[in-house]
């Protein structure tokens, strides 16, 4: 940004990066500065209706309500190391999230899925979250399962640093071996044991993790009916 002095009545005239290059008018991006001078709501379409909703960190008071105090009381009982291995407990939006240590994901897994008062047979999604500047373990991956001896579901949840790493769960649910693979591809996720952790989106030799909101917006330029419309990150910044 620049600064001119010589405007009228005195007020300095800011004058965004780029816009004596040819170039489209750039500033310096900010994920709480939306268009139209909008701020703070996390809302970049400009109409400031949309507030940026911050993880809920805190344990959920018991009793958690439906199955979801059967299903707790089952894992506990199970899992000599229960204690050690949840983090906490969140009930949100009527769905039951179980926080795990890295380390013992595999172990839950098992449990969960032999335990005869749980039988979560089937690990129907495992997907990657970026809470970048919210969480020093800004990486979190979700597990979601699926009981369909009693029709319950359940999420498990890790969190891992940047360059941080947990077991692989193939061995327990074979669905999760291309799941993890893209976790893996557009998070930078490294799962330990799994038999062919390589990229599944992207190709082998990209550089980088997509999915990561510090990863650059990029693209090429698209012509749409004799228009060129430029890449995301040299479109322009309206204030």
């Amino acid at each position: 940004m620049s600064v001119h002095p010589e405007s009228d009545g005195g007020v300095p005239v800011t004058q965004p990066t780029g816009a004596n290059l040819g170039a489209p008018a750039q500033t310096p991006p900010s994920p709480d500065k939306g268009m139209f001078g909008i701020m703070g709501t996390g809302d970049v379409s400009g109409f400031g209706g949309l507030v940026r909703r911050r993880p809920t960190t805190a344990d959920s008071p018991r009793p958690f309500g439906g199955y979801f105090d059967e299903v707790y009381d089952a894992l506990e009982e199970a899992y000599p190391g229960f204690s050690d291995a949840i983090e906490k407990v969140v009930v949100d939006r009527g769905e039951l999230t179980l926080h795990i240590v890295p380390e013992r994901i595999a172990e839950v897994c098992q449990i969960m899925r032999d335990d005869e008062a749980l039988r979560f047979e089937l690990c129907s999604s495992v997907s990657g979250v970026d809470y970048l500047g919210s969480d020093s373990r800004r990486l979190h991956v979700a597990y979601h399962l699926t009981s369909m001896t009693y029709r319950r579901r359940v999420r498990l949840e890790v969190a891992v640093a940047a360059d941080g790493s947990l077991p692989s769960v193939t061995s327990v649910y074979p669905t999760a071996d291309w799941q993890e693979r893209e976790t893996y591809d557009m998070f930078g996720v490294v799962f330990t044991g799994h038999p062919n952790l390589t990229r599944i989106l992207m190709p082998d030799d990209w550089e980088g993790f997509p999915q990561r909101k510090d990863y650059p917006l990029g693209g090429v330029p698209v012509e749409y009916k004799g228009a060129e419309i430029p890449p995301p990150d040299q479109r322009r910044v309206y204030q």
